[in-house]
């Protein structure tokens, strides 16, 4: 199976929702720079982020809200913030 965007969207929800760790976040990365084949169909964009997510435990390339929702939107999705009180 290829990684296609909507995977990778799917990892950045993950570490956003704080439901996966930036450690999984790049070892997915890793992985999937690695070892995974990816959709043809956004090649280039979906392997760039990934190539991006794979470095992100690095600190001079660090991972902040912005560059997610940068890496969202260029796969083809928006991010909306919703804040509750609780």
């Amino acid at each position: 199976m290829a990684i296609n965007r909507h995977m990778v969207a799917e990892q950045l929800a993950g570490y956003l929702y704080h439901t996966t760790s930036l450690r999984e976040l790049v070892d997915w990365a890793e992985w999937a720079m690695m070892e995974a084949e990816f959709d043809e169909n956004h090649f280039t964009t979906t392997r760039d982020v990934v190539a991006r997510l794979g470095v992100a435990d690095v600190r001079a390339f660090n991972l902040s809200w912005s560059d997610c929702e940068d890496m969202l939107r260029r796969l083809g999705y928006r991010v909306q913030l919703q804040v509750m009180a609780a």
